[in-house]
């Protein structure tokens, strides 16, 4: 890229449909660098019992702005491939756009195709990295900025902006703490790009873990497991899908960070060892966990001291073993 071109309006397509990329969206909007020309995004899907569409973040901050908005079914028809074509674009810019671009869209921006991936590549590539990893109980995660090709999350990586977890972090608080570093990642690549210095860092394949789309079923505990793998999963799948455990009278309970995992005397997996309203403490396949907020299925989410006043548990009453 010629230095100038970033004083004179980098002419930027956003591709991007969950909510992780609207501060993305927002900078480059606001940006007097740089040109947005438009905004593609998932069409309009159905949403809840009612089944009402639900449009995307994206499409709804750039509708209000005036910026175009294109929701194609896909992105391998000719008719996609020339609308974007027709805007010229020098880079192309995604984030959580839910298609894999084929490499004929790969090759329109006369610059460069990038990708902000909300993990330290080559880890976590695929749909959900923030959760894969608060799961593992990495110390660390980041938002890359990589360059584009036909596989998952396989190209060239041209920087990384790491943060560190803090203890108790959700899925959800990484989210938003991801979300915020995408604007100064991004527009940091660009001016390396325009510098004519951006890296170009092939990643280690060998090295490579994946996760897939989240399911209500990831969420069902195995008390079976060990308490810190258990308080993980409840920490990682907050707010989505949520975690939930199923009682011996066979009611549905979603169980809600903040989790803990304490000391306690062995029993078999699920056995409630103590039931007070400082916490319900259950008996994992190593260890035990204290539950502190929950919520009963047609009911809302609360404190163990709420929850208790209205269902009694007691110790030796249990938890299924799995959900």
């Amino acid at each position: 890229m010629d230095p100038d071109i970033v004083g004179t309006g980098v002419k930027i397509v956003f591709f991007g449909t969950g909510d992780i990329g609207l501060p993305t969206l927002e900078a480059l909007a606001a940006s007097h660098d740089h040109e947005l020309l438009a905004v593609f995004t998932q069409p309009d899907k159905p949403f809840g019992r009612s089944g009402d569409l639900k449009e995307s973040g994206p499409k709804k901050f750039a509708a209000l702005q005036g910026i175009p908005v294109h929701q194609p079914d896909s992105m391998r028809s000719n008719e996609s491939r020339e609308l974007l074509r027709g805007y010229a674009p020098d880079v192309v810019v995604v984030v959580a756009y839910g298609q894999i671009l084929p490499k004929e869209i790969l090759n329109i921006p006369s610059v460069a195709c990038l990708n902000l991936h909300a993990s330290i590549l080559p880890l976590y590539r695929g749909a959900s990295p923030i959760q894969g990893t608060v799961l593992a109980g990495d110390s660390q995660s980041g938002m890359t900025v990589m360059y584009m090709d036909e596989g998952l999350d396989t190209g060239d990586v041209l920087l990384v902006h790491k943060v560190e977890l803090n203890p108790g972090e959700t899925g959800g608080s990484l989210h938003d703490r991801l979300a915020a570093i995408g604007p100064i990642a991004l527009m940091e690549a660009l001016k390396m790009l325009g510098e004519g210095n951006a890296p170009r860092i092939a990643q280690d394949h060998t090295a490579a873990s994946h996760t897939g789309k989240l399911k209500r079923s990831h969420g069902a505990v195995d008390w079976r497991l060990d308490a810190p793998i258990i308080c993980r999963q409840i920490h990682a799948y907050a707010p989505w899908p949520g975690t939930f455990a199923v009682l011996g009278d066979g009611a549905v309970i979603k169980l809600f960070p903040p989790a803990e995992v304490v000391s306690e005397e062995s029993f078999e997996p699920g056995h409630i060892i103590k039931a007070d309203r400082d916490g319900i403490i259950v008996s994992c396949g190593k260890g035990a966990l204290k539950l502190m907020e929950l919520q009963l299925a047609g009911s809302r989410r609360m404190s163990v001291a709420d929850f208790l006043s209205g269902r009694k548990l007691k110790p030796g009453d249990s938890f299924a073993l799995d959900s």
